[in-house]
């Protein structure tokens, strides 16, 4: 589970790897190719047999896409990545472009010639996706043609690592909370509560939610690959490599669950034929559409059934995640009280500090991994919102500067995700300030009681009031949504600018995490995790209103707070949540850091 400092690509991948892609592509008579950071299931963090855009590139960021034509070629990211792209891509082979602003459509529509023939494999791309990319390439007067054989795979070759087979092991009923059995008949009913006969489920989280298992498949998230056909009246059929399943499985699956191999999954699809089938086409890629049509089912595009009973945990879930949170706040108490001792007698380097922080995880004796790689970045590397260091980038903390430390880890009973900004020597006003504004920000969104029916984008701006009143924002969002040891950005449910139809609703876990950058300068984030509570009426109020209730449990740094830009209600906020952690945490650590977190927990 070692988090890894050397990149697994780099610079050379491009001009050794895209004249290969280029060759299998005249094979097929091609003009080009698209490459999607996706792979057949949608995962955030892939297998290192689906990182395709990383081979083809060099860069290993969770976002973005390459178009390869013959004779240019284009690497497509998001804000979050334009230093790091730069860093890792070629440029002189592969011209750097925004993903979002107009993105890989609007670049088809001026370099795709006229007559040219653009491939693109469709099981990676969404059909959704696939409506805007061929439009954007019939405006060219070129046309996507789909393949049987991947051409990057073809170049790829026998280097290319095998598919990964870890073991798909029961996930106790003590942690899951809920039989597998009473899940497929609830969700089967949601299905045919939507006029389906079956439902075609691709996504790993809903593969291990639904059938109360776990595996090891994608890394940072105990995910099993595989796929799932899913009736309405909760049986199912479970395709999962046999190299896969371990002798306890098929009874723990029981004799409503058949276990088939991916091989077995053309000939399911095809019997459904004349069914109607619910198919999510933001999870499942456009082959399972086309599948399903040419096998003369109708196709009922909705939202993966799973998704939102997935979000809503149940009481062991939460009692779960608590305990988890408890556990892993001890060991971030023990790593703070290490920055504030040894790592301001001798700042360390963000190496250092993440594997420091990974050694007090471990010796909880129940850290199964990270839930992602840890973020560590120093000074001017704070500012970089999704930095992750690396031997070469690596930087270390100096005096008077800042480290911004986001991390977090996966435990059987739950998954953890926090952030803390600590102050190395002693901090500058305008640090001081603004991570006050992000601190007041985190405060009101913690402490927000609102009514049913209220989605994550109307509580957004809570967050960033007090940023905004200076002058100030944060360029991502506010929220993201937490898996019951599952992966740690979970949907449906966001906090964010962008409009979400999805209200929250009690049992939901959220992250809590605004923050500010300065280029340049230094990164300030403050997150917690915390649960959507059920609703209550509150005194003398007329509608009942649901709340938060905060998971995460760490001191937030004193040292970076000008007490006078917080309210009296705001520092007694603050003050109780300080004493929270000390009354729970205080006692699970040694005497040293227990003297400290008294200390670093005193009113403010």
């Amino acid at each position: 589970m070692r988090q890894s400092f050397d990149e697994t690509t780099d610079r050379t991948f491009g001009p050794r790897h895209v004249p290969l892609i280029r060759q299998a592509m005249a094979r097929q008579g091609l003009d080009g190719f698209l490459v999607p950071h996706e792979d057949e299931h949608q995962n955030e963090y892939l297998p290192a047999a689906n990182d395709r855009l990383a081979w083809a590139t060099g860069f290993t960021g969770s976002a973005g896409a390459a178009v390869i034509l013959k004779d240019r070629a284009a690497v497509f990211v998001d804000g979050r990545y334009t230093l790091q792209v730069r860093d890792q891509v070629d440029a002189e082979l592969f011209e750097i472009r925004d993903l979002v602003e107009g993105g890989v459509p609007a670049y088809l529509e001026t370099a795709a010639g006229r007559g040219a023939k653009i491939g693109y494999d469709p099981r990676l791309h969404s059909p959704d996706a696939l409506a805007h990319l061929k439009a954007a390439a019939a405006k060219a007067g070129a046309e996507l043609t789909p393949v049987n054989d991947n051409p990057l795979d073809q170049a790829w070759g026998r280097a290319r690592p095998a598919q990964p087979v870890a073991p798909v092991a029961p996930h106790p009923l003590e942690f899951a909370g809920e039989e597998s059995n009473a899940k497929r008949a609830r969700v089967g009913a949601a299905v045919a509560g939507r006029g389906g006969d079956a439902a075609v489920l691709t996504a790993p989280a809903s593969i291990a939610w639904l059938f109360n298992v776990r595996g090891g498949d994608v890394i940072r998230s105990p995910l099993p690959i595989g796929q799932a056909i899913l009736k309405a009246d909760g049986t199912a059929r479970l395709f999962l490599d046999p190299a896969k399943v371990t002798p306890d499985l098929p009874a723990w699956l029981g004799n409503q669950v058949t276990l088939e191999t991916p091989a077995d999954l053309p000939g399911a699809l095809a019997d459904l034929k004349g069914q109607k089938v619910v198919v999510d086409p933001g999870q499942s890629s456009a082959w399972y559409f086309s599948e399903l049509e040419a096998a003369g089912a109708t196709v009922i595009r909705a939202e993966d059934p799973c998704a939102l009973p997935r979000a809503c945990k149940n009481p062991v879930e939460i009692e779960g995640t608590k305990r988890a949170h408890v556990r892993d706040g001890a060991a971030l108490t023990g790593f703070l009280h290490w920055l504030a001792t040894e790592g301001q007698a001798s700042p360390p380097d963000e190496i250092e500090a993440v594997r420091k922080l990974e050694g007090f995880r471990e010796a909880t004796g129940a850290l199964k991994d990270l839930s992602f790689d840890t973020i560590a970045g120093a000074a001017a590397n704070g500012a970089i919102v999704h930095y992750r260091p690396i031997q070469r980038l690596n930087r270390r903390a100096e005096p008077g500067s800042l480290l911004l430390v986001d991390s977090g880890a996966q435990y059987q009973d739950g998954t953890t995700d926090v952030t803390r900004t600590v102050a190395i020597g002693e901090p500058t006003a305008e640090m001081r300030q603004r991570f006050t504004l992000v601190l007041k920000g985190h405060l009101a969104l913690a402490a927000v009681r609102f009514p049913v029916g209220t989605t994550g984008s109307a509580l957004d701006a809570l967050a960033r009031h007090a940023l905004w009143m200076h002058g100030l924002d944060y360029d991502h969002g506010t929220g993201h949504g937490v898996g019951s040891y599952l992966g740690v950005h979970e949907g449906p449910q966001r906090i964010a600018k962008a409009p979400n139809t999805v209200a929250l609703r009690p049992g939901m876990i959220l992250s809590n995490e605004p923050g500010y950058y300065k280029e340049g300068g230094y990164g300030i984030r403050i997150e917690n995790l915390q649960f959507v509570t059920e609703p209550a009426m509150i005194p003398g109020g007329e509608r009942p209103m649901m709340g938060f209730e905060t998971l995460t449990l760490a001191p937030i740094d004193r040292h970076l707070i000008d007490r006078e830009l917080l309210t009296t209600g705001e520092r007694a906020q603050l003050d109780a949540y300080h004493a929270r952690v000390r009354e729970v945490i205080a006692p699970l650590v040694e005497a040293d850091v227990r003297a400290w977190l008294i200390d670093a927990t005193g009113e403010i």
